[in-house]
């Protein structure tokens, strides 16, 4: 329903899906995400994915990215017309770019209008890394995998997220 949601017939529509389906489809942190730059992705054996990210505690790992998230993030990037730099920007009213990048609190308030577009209650940014992880985990992926996908130090935290997912997801 969230990535359905922002109507793709705007700038900012583009914008807040490919923001969305990163969220959704990587498990990123919103720190991560404002800070991703056209260079970051590549493909390696036939498989899209941000290389290098440095995450939470400076840790580095590789993220791979679906087919769709990617999808949304190249119609972004050509609607915006960004050749290089950071590829989440500000959309002014006008449907103009400015600026060179957006804030992490930005995402936030993406999640936050999407969500109230839904009619989802109480759902944060961190809220769609958990259900990441969950839908990660339902497609048979392996904890430590999964735990390596979100850059966490420990397979308990993993696992609470999947818990947390399962049970957010059972409330709504």
């Amino acid at each position: 329903m969230l990535l359905g949601e922002p109507p793709a017939d705007s700038l900012r529509g583009k914008r807040d899906r490919a923001i969305l389906a990163l969220l959704i489809g990587c498990g990123l942190r919103r720190a991560e995400l404002v800070g991703l730059g056209t260079e970051d992705f590549q493909v390696r054996e036939e498989h899209r994915m941000i290389a290098d990210l440095i995450g939470k505690g400076k840790h580095i790992r590789t993220v791979s990215v679906p087919v769709w998230a990617k999808r949304a993030v190249d119609e972004w990037i050509t609607a915006a017309g960004i050749n290089g730099g950071t590829i989440f920007r500000r959309v002014s009213r006008l449907g103009k770019i400015w600026g060179d990048s957006i804030t992490p609190k930005a995402i936030w308030h993406v999640v936050k209008a999407a969500a109230k577009r839904t009619g989802i209650k109480d759902l944060a940014p961190h809220d769609l890394r958990r259900t990441s992880a969950r839908l990660c985990h339902l497609a048979g992926g392996e904890l430590e995998q999964i735990q390596f996908l979100l850059g966490h130090a420990s397979v308990r935290t993993t696992e609470r997220d999947i818990w947390a997912a399962s049970r957010n997801s059972a409330m709504r």
